[in-house]
């Protein structure tokens, strides 16, 4: 049977069985493989030892071991996006953070030298997500004053420096884009946000950062009201080439 067969079938759209083949961002249900399974023809001990093994597989999550650090209904939908875009106002972006500056950031928010550890731990275990072969973009608009923050701690800014040009020179779909204090007030004035696409011509989500730990924002509305935002970012924004020399030129001088 195609996928198209089976999708008709059991009346789901072919994204949401590529995606539960695929298992890129679908994590499928017991209702959902036991349909499966029983078009397919699958019974008796073969039948519960799939299920047995769907019953687990939902259980642990790798974030889900990281819930105290980390935002699981945002890292779960990253763990899968396609398309990453991303501003984060004061703070480098995650997935641009160097293991010091983590660390120093999760000391300014008050965690105990365990926690610290924990949330360097998750943040390098998320960076995995710019080594997925199916990621198509990873983009970032950086404050100039998110640099300038820890401007006192020389070796601190060298290094979270040369994280972000060493990421962004080693892979071309990494685009990184300074948005100078010059600017003034800009479009991303309201917080830090990301949107979120996916393949199979599944809806693009966004998540809109918060103190109680942001939510995601699904309606289509929304969404193009957060990638409005993110064009008139990128717009405002120093070009990817001028980042790079900017952030070289920063380095040097730190």
């Amino acid at each position: 049977m195609t996928l198209s067969d089976v999708a008709f079938e059991l009346e789901w759209s072919p994204a949401k069985l590529g995606h539960i083949e695929t298992g890129i961002r679908k994590w499928p249900s017991v209702m959902e493989v036991s349909a499966l399974l029983k078009l397919y023809g699958v019974t008796g001990g073969q039948r519960e030892a799939i299920l047995t093994l769907v019953r687990e597989s939902r259980l642990r999550p790798w974030w889900t071991e990281y819930e105290d650090v980390l935002s699981s209904a945002y890292v779960g939908n990253e763990a899968g996006a396609v398309v990453i875009d991303t501003y984060t106002g004061m703070l480098v972006p995650d997935l641009l953070q160097a293991p010091e500056y983590t660390a120093a950031l999760a000391r300014s928010q008050g965690r105990s030298p365990h926690a610290v550890e924990r949330m360097v731990a998750a943040f390098l275990k998320r960076q995995d997500v710019l080594d997925r072969d199916n990621l198509e973009r990873y983009h970032a608009v950086v404050e100039e004053d998110a640099l300038h923050r820890i401007a006192s701690d020389p070796a601190l800014l060298r290094a979270q420096l040369c994280r972000i040009v060493e990421l962004a020179e080693a892979d071309n779909r990494i685009t990184v884009q300074l948005l100078p204090t010059s600017v003034g007030l800009h479009a991303g004035a309201a917080g830090p946000f990301a949107v979120l696409g996916f393949d199979e011509g599944e809806s693009a989500l966004a998540f809109v950062d918060a103190t109680h730990g942001g939510a995601i924002v699904e309606s289509e509305e929304a969404v193009a009201r957060c990638q409005e935002v993110w064009r008139r970012l990128t717009g405002a924004a120093a070009a990817p080439d001028a980042t790079l020399v900017a952030l070289r030129r920063f380095a040097l001088l730190a």
